[in-house]
């Protein structure tokens, strides 16, 4: 951990953000990069958002947000993570758009620098062979939201080496998170046990064994639950649940991974969530009313 002071983050969005914000706030220096200065504009808004919502709360005071938002930069492109002695990559749940990445990101890097991947589901194996330094790739699995989640799965890859397991377990640890070993197997240890049950919720619903309404509080209150597994899909985003349940469907062969074919209907009618305003439930009005 003392070799980490800076961090580079790959990706504005809901996780990229939220890593930078934690990051920020355990006295590191972050840079956040994106494609767009409107996504870092949105990233810049939630952490601010999220940071004012600690200090009402009394998680932090006024000028340690003060002085975390003045350690992150942000930047388009990938040439401020050339000073980073970690870099974060949080992009979209997809292989090729990551692949990518990493290839443009190798020019920037400094020979010592580590890389992490937020991803939730894919081969960190893979991954990292499109590296020049797969000994120092690993998945380092944030929880959203990442400000309120105390999970961080550490996931190694074949060439993974101990040094950089023994960096990152210390850095979630000073990160003031709780970090599990996962292998490297689709969908690593949440998202195995999650997303399959998410998928069967939405098989009980296609099968109209329940409506939204009824399924969602069948599990709140039957299962104790704090939401519903519809309501919760609609939080992660549909499109992200599919995206994992391809993952293991593929990477398992295993029929019992196959997405209900009403998940995939919502994600292509753009039905995605909260994100979207719209999902297993209509986000538009005062409460979100259920589209089922």
């Amino acid at each position: 951990m003392a070799d980490i002071r800076s961090v580079g983050i790959i990706g504005a969005g809901q996780m990229g953000s939220g890593i930078a914000h934690v990051c920020a706030l355990a006295g590191l220096d972050v840079r956040m990069s994106d494609i767009s200065e409107d996504a870092l504009a949105r990233g810049k808004a939630i952490i601010e958002r999220n940071m004012d919502r600690q200090v009402h709360r009394g998680k932090i005071g006024e000028d340690d947000k003060v002085e975390a938002i003045a350690r992150i930069g942000s930047s388009l492109g990938l040439e401020a993570m050339s000073g980073c002695d970690l870099v974060i990559e949080a992009a979209s749940e997809d292989e090729q758009i990551k692949r990518e990445i990493f290839k443009q990101l190798r020019p920037h890097l400094k020979t010592e620098a580590l890389i992490a991947s937020n991803t939730s589901s894919i081969s960190i194996t893979r991954l990292a062979s499109t590296t020049d330094r797969p000994e120092r790739f690993m998945g380092m699995h944030f929880m959203n939201p990442v400000p309120v989640m105390q999970l961080v799965e550490l996931i190694r890859g074949i060439a993974t080496g101990e040094d950089t397991v023994k960096s990152l377990r210390d850095l979630t640890l000073a990160l003031g998170k709780t970090p599990v070993s996962a292998e490297d197997f689709p969908a690593f240890i949440v998202n195995r046990v999650l997303l399959p049950m998410v998928n069967e919720a939405v098989y009980t619903l296609y099968e109209g064994v329940g409506s939204v309404d009824s399924i969602d509080t069948a599990m709140r209150l039957g299962a104790n639950h704090p939401m519903g597994p519809l309501e919760l899909a609609d939080f992660i985003g549909l499109d992200v649940c599919l995206a994992i349940m391809q993952v293991l469907y593929e990477g398992l062969a295993d029929s019992k991974y196959r997405p209900c074919p009403l998940l995939v209907k919502y994600v292509e009618a753009g039905w995605v969530g909260r994100k979207a305003g719209r999902g297993f439930y209509d986000y538009s009005g005062d409460r979100p009313v259920p589209t089922r």
